[in-house]
């Protein structure tokens, strides 16, 4: 069993998904710190196969599996085994309760090709080839099949487990025998002892079964054989008689045949001559036709009178004017009365608005003189309340003046202080500017007011006299239209005429309709009459080409019902004719049909006397007899045959259950696996020792006797000792020994799948010294170098994993552990 790829993801510390790639690791080192998972990944192969690992203490420690507070752990190994590669799948999972439970487990042979490399990480259930197991409970009949170990022996030759080391070393006599015979495939020497006697017992079965063929084939004698000879030539005989008969039979059967078809040939004429008969009515067909024509030719001459006067009533009321013209000069009359009325009324209107314009543009210029007198009136209020103001103002001053004081103004003496107003002027001149100003005022509103009416005024009496031009214009174009025209009267009485000529052209319109519908009838009937002659004709020169073969005489084209009555007249001439030759062909048919009869009485004889019934077909029922009777011959001459080839091999089933028997009684003493174990074991052990000197520096040999293991001490004068005597790295080194040995000796026996494609060393190698790791090194590489299998070590000591090409570090975080590929 050779590892190639392994997928984890939630086993033990391996919480996240995660592949080991073994594909081109021939030699590699698992390596990382103490608890890291290294072990784990030999036990994730372990688990994979058989479900269970050795430090877990058997099917109890399933709960192990799962990584801290995982719910599922998934493990999936692709591995070769004897050429072949598998994919072994587990999953393990935690159900509500807490019970850890296999969830799935399966076996299957991947197909030749698979690239491994494509595999996911994601370890989902493709279907990944055939399927040699598909529960657990399948997978250890399907893994020893495929690996050629079982769990125990798997642990002690291909993967060693920590602890587990020396346990091939420690073994029982027993239990080291059953792992080399699992190990040399010498379970088939026990295969063959049991295939030699169910082959005796199949043997002897098979010659219980000739002995009763033999028995059912006694009757098969020569008397018997002689009986169905003679069976064969009475046939053969009655072949030659019935085939010389058959001629005369076919020949009076060709003659009834002959002159069967002539009487009926002839009754088949008379039935076709009798069958020529006039059809009704052919007389009056030819009167049709000319009755259709003349009613067409008067239908034809009614639509050409009546297309004439319509055409003739077209060119009038062509000359009479455009009827179009004619109501558009009536129009144009209409219009020029109306628009001349209009036109008086919006001159009217004019006037009457240009009086009004007039009058309020008179008041405007009225108002806004007014208004102008209004504001000069209120400027002379504003001057005069100015003065008050400044006579106010002197006034106050005057209050502080006296007579002789110098003026606070100009500085001068006094002469006389004026006497003081009665009132303020300042108030009287505010009065009057108020009236001024809302005098002002009324007389500028006054001049909106006019000014406005007199804009709307102004609009008004421009839309009049545009309105008063637009008529001017129109009735001015009126005129010209209707310059040179025709009166009103005139104009009405030539649309009366139109519509006169009109009606009438119409009318005539209507005759040529009618006219043609009246054509098209009658030329369909002539059409119909036509057809009804033609068919009268084909129906004549059908029954005519009918009677071709008899020289029917020529007819008269021109007159149908004369063609067919001629035609008629002549068919029953022939017929009368044929009729006389009738009664001589009857009586050929009753003479040959007699000869007939007679014939095959006469065959019938022959088969009756051979024991045949009547046949239609003698010649076959004569020869199907001859094939019965020649079949029976044979099989009498097969069954013959196959007795005595039953009588042979009676003999050879005798001779070989006699030689499975003594086969069986011969490998039954279990001596040949005894033998080959003795010299299996010698093979191991010499192998072994040869290894243990090289690591003990040449202080140990090892030897066996009677199934137990012992070394031979070099040091201690030759002195043999039990292997368990062994201090704890002496142990190591002779149980790494003989686990090379394994390796390297026994594979090349082997003769099942259980060949040690690979080995995986899990133990300490940090006990040993620099000289005896250095021999183990060497000794690891050597066996390597040889590219036959597999070699795996997991080790903490830097010096041997520096020398080992592939490297896989295992890391381990808070969270889960990793293993990342160094070296090549």
């Amino acid at each position: 069993m050779r590892p190639m790829r392994l997928d984890l993801a939630g086993f033990t510390v391996f919480r996240d998904e995660t592949t080991v790639d073994f594909t081109d690791a021939d030699f590699f080192a698992l390596v990382g710190p103490t608890g890291s998972g290294k072990s784990t990944v030999l036990d994730a192969i372990c688990f994979a196969l058989y479900g269970t690992v050795p430090r877990w203490g058997g099917a109890r420690g399933l709960a192990n599996a799962l990584a801290p507070s995982a719910t599922e752990a998934r493990v999936r190994l692709v591995f070769e085994s004897a050429g072949a590669r598998y994919v072994a799948t587990r999953v393990v999972r935690r159900d509500s309760r807490g019970n850890v439970k296999t969830a799935g487990a399966g076996l299957q042979l991947m197909p030749d090709g698979f690239d491994v490399t494509k595999l996911d990480t994601g370890l989902s259930p493709e279907d990944l080839g055939e399927v040699m197991a598909g529960t657990a409970a399948e997978m250890e009949e399907a893994v020893l099949a495929a690996v050629g170990l079982p769990y125990e022996q798997f642990t002690s030759c291909v993967v060693l487990p920590q602890g587990q080391f020396a346990d091939f070393l420690h073994a029982k006599p027993a239990t080291r025998q059953q792992i080399l015979v699992n190990l040399l495939g010498l379970g088939v020497y026990e295969g063959v002892q049991k295939r030699a006697t169910e082959r005796a017992g199949q043997a002897e079965a098979r010659l219980d079964e000739v002995d009763r063929m033999l028995a059912g084939l006694a009757d098969v004698d020569d008397e018997a054989l002689a009986t169905a000879a003679g069976q064969v030539a009475r046939m053969r005989e009655l072949t030659g008689a019935v085939e010389a008969a058959v001629p005369e039979l076919e020949e009076a059967r060709a003659a009834v045949r002959t002159a069967g078809a002539a009487l009926a040939a002839l009754d088949a004429d008379l039935a076709g001559l009798a069958g020529v008969r006039s059809p009704a009515g052919v007389a009056e067909v030819a009167h049709a036709v000319t009755t259709a024509q003349a009613d067409a030719d008067r239908a034809a001459t009614a639509v050409a009178l009546a297309e004439e006067r319509e055409e003739k009533l077209r060119g009038e009321l062509a000359g009479a004017g455009d009827e179009s013209t004619l109501r558009l000069l009536l129009k144009a009359y209409a219009d020029r009365d109306r628009l001349t009325a209009e036109a008086g009324t919006v001159g009217s209107a004019l006037d009457a608005a240009q009086r009004e314009h007039d009058a309020a543009a008179t008041a405007l210029a009225a108002a806004r003189d007014a208004a102008a007198r209004a504001e000069a009136e209120l400027e002379a209020a504003f001057r005069a309340h100015e003065e008050a103001k400044a006579t106010d103002q002197a006034v106050a001053l005057r209050a502080h003046l006296s007579a002789g004081a110098p003026c606070p103004v100009c500085e001068q003496p006094v002469g006389t202080v004026p006497p003081m107003p009665a009132g303020s002027a300042v108030a009287a001149a505010t009065a009057a500017g108020k009236k001024a100003r809302a005098a002002s005022q009324a007389a500028q509103a006054l001049v909106a007011e006019r000014d406005a009416a007199t804009r709307d005024l102004d609009r008004v009496l421009v839309r009049a006299r545009a309105q008063h031009d637009q008529l001017r214009s129109r009735l001015a174009e009126l005129d010209g239209q209707l310059a040179g025209a025709a009166a009103p009267e005139a104009l009405r009485a030539a649309l009366a005429e139109q519509a006169r000529l009109r009606t009438a052209l119409d009318e005539a319109g209507a005759a040529v309709r009618a006219g043609r519908d009246a054509a098209r009838r009658t030329r369909g009937g002539l059409d119909a009459a036509r057809e009804r002659l033609r068919s009268a004709w084909r129906d004549f020169d059908a029954t005519r080409d009918g009677l071709a073969r008899f020289g029917p005489p020529a007819a008269d084209r021109d007159d149908v019902a004369a063609a067919w009555a001629a035609l008629v007249d002549w068919a029953d001439g022939q017929a009368s004719e044929r009729r006389a030759e009738r009664a001589g062909l009857a009586a050929e048919v009753t003479g040959a049909e007699a000869a007939a009869d007679a014939a095959r009485e006469r065959i019938g004889g022959l088969l009756a006397d051979a024991g045949l019934p009547p046949a239609d077909d003698p010649v076959r029922a004569v020869a199907v007899a001859a094939e019965r009777a020649q079949a029976a011959h044979r099989r009498l001459e097969e069954r013959r045959a196959q007795a005595a080839e039953l009588r042979t091999q009676r003999e050879e089933h005798r001779n070989a259950a006699q030689v499975a028997r003594a086969l069986a009684g011969h490998l039954r003493a279990n001596n040949f696996e005894r033998w080959l174990l003795a010299e299996a074991l010698d093979l191991l052990v010499e192998g072994a020792s040869r290894i243990l000197r090289e690591l003990s520096q040449g202080q140990y040999d090892l030897v066996h006797d009677k199934g137990e293991f012992f070394v031979v001490d070099h040091h201690d004068a030759g002195l043999r000792r039990a292997v368990r005597t062994l201090s704890g790295g002496e142990t190591f080194q002779a149980s790494l020994a003989l686990a090379l040995a394994l390796s390297e000796q026994l594979a090349g026996l082997s003769t099942t799948a259980a060949s040690l494609e690979s080995i995986v060393l899990d133990e300490g190698f940090g006990t040993l010294d620099a000289a005896t790791l250095d021999t183990v090194a060497a000794t690891l590489e050597g066996l390597a170098a040889r590219g036959d299998r597999m070699v795996g070590v997991v080790t903490h000591v830097p010096a041997l994993a520096e020398r080992i090409p592939v490297r896989f570090e295992v890391r381990k975080d808070a969270r889960t552990a990793r293993v990342e590929r160094t070296g090549l």
